[in-house]
Formats: C-alpha cells, structure tokens, sequence
C-alpha cells in the first residue's frame, strides 16, 4: 500500500518564551503551521487506515491513538494562536502572549497519561510518531525516493544530537553511543546506495530505531520537566493560562456574538488564583488549582467552538445542498425560497442555530423528493 500524503515536517518556531516576536515572523510561521497541520492530519489520517487493515492493527493502536491525540493538542493551540493573532491586529502584548502559547506546554493527553509538552516539541514528537507509524507498516510517501529518505534520516539524526545535548549526566554518555551508533548506520546506508547497492530492506528499520530514539527523548526531556514542579514551573503554568485564558475569552465572545443559542461557560481567570506560593505544601495545592483551570479553560474551548463549527458546518451542507438542486432541479422557486431563507440566516448576527438547522433539514428533504440523492 502507498500512502499518497506526502510526508509533513514541522515548521521551525520564531523567538522564545515571552519575548515580542515580529509579526512578519508570527505570519510566516502561523502559514506554516497551518500547512503542517492539514498535511499531517490528512497524513495520520491514510496511517490509521493502513494500520486498521494491518495484521498486526492491535500493536500499533496505542501509536496511532497517542499520534492523533498529539496531533489534536497543536491544533487546539493552533486555533488559540489564531484567535490571539486576530488577522494580524497585534500589538506588543499579544505578540507576547503567543510567545507564550508557542513556546508554553500544552497537554498532549492520549494514550499513556498526560505528557505536557511546548508546541515546538510537540510537533518534532508528531513528525517522530508518524515516522515511526510509516516505518512500521512498510509505507512510503507516493513522493519519496530512497535520496528522500535517506535527507530525512540525516536530518533526524541532526535532530537527535541536538536532543542528546539536554540529557542529563547519568544519561548523556548512553544517548551520545545509541547517537553514534544511529549516525554510523545513516551513514553507511548513505554509501551503500551510492555504490548502487539494495538497500531497501535495511532503511525501514533504521527508520525505526531513529523514530523511537527521538521519541524516547523528547519524551524523556518532556518528563523531566514534569518532575521538576518548583516556583518556575508554577509561575510559568500561570503565565500560559494567563495567555490561554485571554485566548479563549475571545473565542467565547466570538461564539456569543456569532451564534443563538451560545454556551454560557464560565471562563476562569487564573490571576484570581493570587501569586504563587513558596512553599512546597502550598505550592502542591496551587498547581492542583492551576491543573483545574486548565482543564475548564479546554472544556470552555471546546464548547464555543463547537458551536462555532455548527454554524459552519450547517451553512456548508446548505450551499452542498444548493449546488446538487442546480443539477437535478433547476429553477425550482421553493428550493430557491429555502436557500434565500438559509443564506439569510447565515447572513445575520448572530445565527440562529436552531432556524438554520430546521432550513437545512428542510431543504434536503424536499430536495430528496424532487429526486435529489443523500
């Protein structure tokens, strides 16, 4: 089976924590990250339905679950990103606030408990991840030749060294050997096919290897992380939910002034959480705290933006519908009546939901009655 999707890999990201990153920057990289997102999604998309018709679909599940699980945390920041940017209406403090978005965690959830990662990470562990998935079920980008992937691996074993750099002293000289002994197999596979010879059989599971070593150490460094709950890690916590918070407030006033009836979730403030604690005892129940708001700012998020999605859903299953009645009736003055109706529902401010989801329905059954299909 040939996977048509041509590989993604992700966009290198602008600045750092905190910092004012210029907003030719931000829309580079914002265009960027949007062309990776889809390209993967599409990607993991062909990867799951390849594994599911694999014989061995029960080991490699957990992958592809942790794969989209992945996946889904950088689009849900990536929608965040987007609402803070506003279309390029930024100023200092929100070119600020998503330097935190990007470079801030984000909880990836899925398969094997919470891992909170930044972005960045988060997006090298999904190109590793579905490297690893490609790897395993054999497949190759419709694109690719053996040159192709040969650069991929070089670039991973790059990757990999500059992750080796940040393990910590009782680790370092057993990832500097697994790193050497990578790099000797990149690059004698390298000479190999340059003499001309079939290499074929040995590049999947160097893939392997590679994908599960930079998997392994993003993960590694990403817990490391996890278990050093001090002062900074709160503070920084309640930096990114601060940026976060603002982020979806926006949305929620978005999703109220576009759509009726919109949820009415609360959307917590963490600044009402007050500064962060010294001690160890207290600082335990105040990232306790911190961990509750997060989960209602991504229940909140989610909400509003749903409805958000209904909205466009509904007015795109009305002009799918519009186009089908073009074809198998034309000029019928009551389907034209109903899209006139629809349309201007979808026109006005803020939608009514339930009207236009009553037009839609409408509108598709009398369609079906004058011949049209589902």
């Amino acid at each position: 089976m040939t996977v048509r999707t041509p590989t993604a890999s992700a966009p290198a990201p602008p600045g750092k924590m905190g910092s004012s990153v210029p907003a030719t920057e931000l829309l580079s990289f914002l265009d960027a990250l949007g062309t990776w997102r889809d390209r993967r999604k599409a990607e993991l998309d062909e990867l799951d339905q390849a594994a599911l018709h694999s014989p061995e679909s029960d080991a490699l599940s957990a992958d592809v679950v942790l794969a989209m699980a992945v996946w889904k945390a950088v689009s849900d920041r990536y929608e965040l990103i987007l609402i803070t940017w506003d279309s390029g209406r930024v100023g200092t403090k929100e070119t600020e606030r998503i330097s935190t978005l990007i470079w801030g965690g984000l909880d990836t959830g899925g398969a094997g408990g919470s891992l909170a990662v930044s972005l960045p990470e988060a997006c090298k562990l999904s190109d590793a991840l579905a490297s690893s998935l490609r790897a395993k079920l054999a497949l190759e980008p419709g694109d690719a030749d053996l040159a192709a992937r040969l650069r991929q691996l070089r670039a991973q074993v790059e990757r990999i060294n500059d992750l080796v750099k940040l393990e910590p002293a009782g680790t370092r000289n057993a990832a500097i050997a697994e790193h050497h002994d990578l790099d000797r197999r990149v690059t004698d596979l390298a000479d190999r096919n340059k003499r001309g010879a079939d290499i074929g059989g040995l590049i999947g599971p160097l893939e392997i290897d590679l994908a599960r070593s930079e998997r392994d150490l993003i993960v590694g460094a990403a817990t490391r992380k996890e278990r050093a709950a001090d002062v900074a890690r709160a503070r920084s916590l309640r930096s990114e939910l601060e940026a976060q918070g603002q982020a979806v407030r926006s949305l929620a006033d978005k999703a109220v002034a576009a759509v009726t009836p919109a949820p009415r979730l609360a959307v917590p403030d963490v600044t009402a959480l007050g500064p962060v604690p010294n001690t160890p005892s207290e600082l335990e129940k105040y990232l306790t705290r911190l961990d509750a708001v997060r989960r209602a700012l991504g229940q909140a998020q989610a909400a509003y933006g749903a409805v958000l999605e209904r909205r466009d859903e509904l007015a795109a299953r009305l002009d799918a519908y519009q186009v089908k009645a073009a074809s198998v009736a034309p000029g019928n003055e009551d389907l034209a009546e109903l899209y006139r109706r629809g349309r201007a529902v979808i026109e006005s401010e803020p939608v009514e939901l339930a009207r236009l989801g009553a037009l839609v329905t409408a509108y598709q059954a009398y369609l079906e009655a004058t011949g049209g299909t589902k």
